[in-house]
């Protein structure tokens, strides 16, 4: 059930180091606290190995890359990778840049990638552009609709059987595959698209949720995606005359603090494919 994931975050209150872009480090952290988690971010190459030995999983986000946060990634996820902790890649922009594009593809070469969540053209370009998944369903559509969701179902499974990782693809509609089964999602509101970090903080609280389920690491990442979709509803739902984005994005923020394992479970709109 998604609610034992969501009680089991509150109970175990897992350690997630962030290496993060800087537009949305803060909300990051403050999904993690109202998740029930705990944040840490370091993308210092002499701090990134010592730190992540003492957190339970690692969250790697590409936003805003540099030459001394890229060395970071690498030196936390191959420690990450040895001590056999989580690992979440957000791909921010693959395919706007080749910095972008090339430090995913080798992090993902490099590292035991438990969950790739981004967007469907930041995973389509995942998929071109290594050289074991070229050509996989290369033609599944950019957006995720009711005509295009068979094809995208059938790509992130084919992606997931690849990678060896959950791939969760976030927009209209969510997907959460592995290579045997794959959550359709229809949680959350077209107004989060206004927000900058949505994407952000649900891979901050993904990891969470991944290092709290680890038996479960599919469902938890449902539960994670589903999470952020009801709180976005619930966000939403509380909003007056004259707020505007900044106030929703806090009141997403409320929604994930206030969340229970019943209103998690009553409110989930999904089917499993």
């Amino acid at each position: 059930m998604l609610k034992n994931c969501l009680e089991n975050v509150r109970n175990t209150v897992p350690l997630v180091h962030n290496i993060t872009n800087y537009v949305t480090v803060n909300d990051v952290a403050n999904v993690l606290l109202a998740c029930g988690g705990s944040p840490i971010m370091s993308d210092e190459p002499e701090d990134v190995e010592e730190i992540t030995s003492i957190c339970g999983g690692l969250n790697i986000n590409i936003g805003t890359l540099n030459q001394r946060s890229i060395e970071g990634m690498k030196v936390a996820g191959k420690k990450a990778s040895e001590l056999n902790h989580p690992i979440l890649l957000d791909p921010v922009g693959a395919g706007a840049s080749a910095l972008r594009t090339n430090t995913a593809l080798e992090l993902m070469d490099m590292l035991n990638i438990t969950v790739i969540r981004g967007n469907i053209s930041e995973i389509k370009t995942l998929a071109l552009g290594s050289g074991t998944t070229k050509g996989v369903d290369a033609d599944v559509a950019d957006r995720v609709t009711e005509e295009t969701l068979d094809d995208a179902v059938r790509f992130a499974k084919n992606f997931a059987a690849q990678t060896k990782a959950i791939i969760a693809i976030t927009g209209a509609i969510d997907l959460v595959a592995d290579a045997d089964a794959c959550y359709v999602i229809r949680n959350g509101r077209p107004e989060m698209g206004k927000i900058t970090g949505t994407g952000c903080q649900l891979s901050g609280m993904t990891t969470a949720f991944v290092v709290a389920n680890p038996e479960n690491k599919l469902e938890a990442v449902a539960a994670a995606v589903c999470t952020m979709g009801l709180a976005g509803e619930l966000g939403w739902e509380h909003m007056q005359e004259g707020d505007g984005n900044s106030t929703y994005r806090n009141r997403i923020i409320d929604a994930i603090y206030n969340m229970d394992g019943d209103t998690l479970e009553k409110g989930a709109k999904y089917e499993l494919r």
